[in-house]
């Protein structure tokens, strides 16, 4: 994968919330991140950034015709989602963020935002992924990327500040199963 060009962050400025850290579920297309993501965002009251909107058109286009994206594809855009990450940061806001995350040198560049990161990679069977992707009508990327995907996927590392969760069928209890494993104790209706 090509270097990040993001500069070295700044200290973290005194407004950052104690303790609070930047949320990135991850996961291959289909995994419910951006369903789960924005339910998190919402029940912490973070700002929510789907990944998928910071792709350069040519990602998107390569995609949507089939064809899978290499590393030099995806430096840009994770350049990009480490940047908003890093504006985020320095407004003092923690965001919950969707982004397929899928290798420890992709998490890497989204650490390097200055502020902390905490990666929550939603775990579902290849069968259950394609079946979703293939599900969804109104979406860039076809079922057919699904399984690139989950080859190239790496369980975290046990130096990785992280946890996995399994999907449920319900994206509130999956919501749920991830605030449970990271410690938050909320009232849902």
């Amino acid at each position: 994968m090509a270097e990040s060009t993001h500069p070295a962050p700044p200290p973290t400025p005194a407004r950052w919330p104690v303790g609070a850290a930047h949320l990135v579920l991850s996961g291959p297309s289909g995994s419910g991140k951006s369903t789960v993501g924005r339910l998190v965002a919402t029940a912490l009251g973070r700002v929510w950034v789907e990944g998928d909107a910071f792709h350069p058109v040519a990602n998107r286009d390569k995609m949507a015709a089939g064809i899978p994206l290499d590393d030099d594809d995806r430096a840009p855009w994770l350049d990009r989602l480490a940047g908003e990450l890093h504006r985020l940061g320095d407004l003092g806001l923690p965001a919950v963020l969707a982004c397929s995350a899928l290798k420890r040198s992709y998490r890497d560049v989204l650490r390097s935002c200055g502020y902390p990161v905490t990666v929550v990679q939603i775990l579902v069977s290849p069968e259950d992924l394609a079946a979703r992707v293939a599900a969804r009508h109104a979406h860039f990327m076809p079922a057919s990327l699904v399984a690139g995907q989950v080859a190239l996927m790496e369980p975290l590392h046990e130096d990785e500040d992280g946890i996995a969760v399994p999907s449920a069928e319900d994206p509130q209890a999956t919501a749920r199963a991830v605030l449970d494993e990271l410690g938050f104790v909320l009232s849902w209706d």
